[in-house]
């Protein structure tokens, strides 16, 4: 089964501050998405990458030229202002071949090969998959006014990650079912569900952390320090 990698780039990252998008912020000797570049190459079912940029941004060509991996990495595509149309616009670009589609925020640095095969396997199986992990805090569902309408039962609770998975004719399907409402899918999860597919959830991993703020980046500049001392990464 092939597996093609819809790496999300097209982020203005407006949270993490600065003139420089934190993709592009340098640690541990190398730009972030080098490090997400890294990490994917880990998993041998995934054979092409397509990377999606913001409109202009050439930085991520320049990075990558005369690099190699054990993926064919494609030319960079530019995205839209949701999430759901830059999803669109990868997933019309990848080769034909491609049998399952893994959307992955740039900005996760650290999936793990574990992390990685596990949310494959789901989708093999099941046909759509997603890492969640377990939310230990209480969550509340609050209104406009912040008072409080329900308290979940947090054992069915799950923070999701990425990459979310699924066949390609399932998001693509999506995609046409629910192409007036593409902006209001925050994630490409909810975009399947709303069609009517089953998602599931594979196990997630707390250091597949989304680099947002300058803490964050610091925290992944210690992970990777360690994992350079160890001599590889965390299965």
């Amino acid at each position: 089964m092939k597996v093609g990698v819809l790496l999300l780039t097209a982020g203005s990252g407006s949270r993490f501050g600065g003139e420089l998008p934190k993709q592009y912020v340098e640690v541990a000797g190398q730009a972030l998405v080098l490090h997400t570049l890294a990490h994917l190459a880990a998993e041998p079912r995934i054979c092409v990458v397509q990377p999606v940029v913001a409109a202009g941004d050439h930085r991520f060509a320049g990075l990558v030229a005369g690099r190699d991996y054990p993926f064919q990495l494609l030319a960079p595509v530019t995205g839209g202002a949701a999430r759901s149309v830059s999803m669109q616009h990868g997933l019309e670009a990848l080769p034909a071949d491609i049998d399952l589609v893994a959307v992955h925020d740039a900005a996760r640095p650290l999936p793990s090969p574990r992390l990685l095969a596990d949310v494959i396997d789901t989708a093999a199986r099941f046909g759509a998959a997603i890492p969640g992990v377990a939310v230990h805090d209480t969550i509340k569902r609050v209104d406009a006014d912040g008072r409080v309408l329900e308290t979940p039962a947090r054992e069915q609770l799950r923070a999701v990650q990425t990459p979310q998975v699924a066949r390609r004719e399932w998001f693509v399907e999506a995609l046409g079912r629910e192409k007036e409402r593409l902006h209001l899918h925050t994630d490409d999860a909810s975009l399947l569900e709303a069609a009517g597919f089953a998602v599931y959830v594979s196990d997630g991993d707390a250091m597949n952390r989304k680099i947002t703020t300058p803490a964050d980046m610091a925290w992944l500049a210690t992970q990777l320090q360690s994992e350079s001392s160890r001599g590889g990464f965390e299965k």
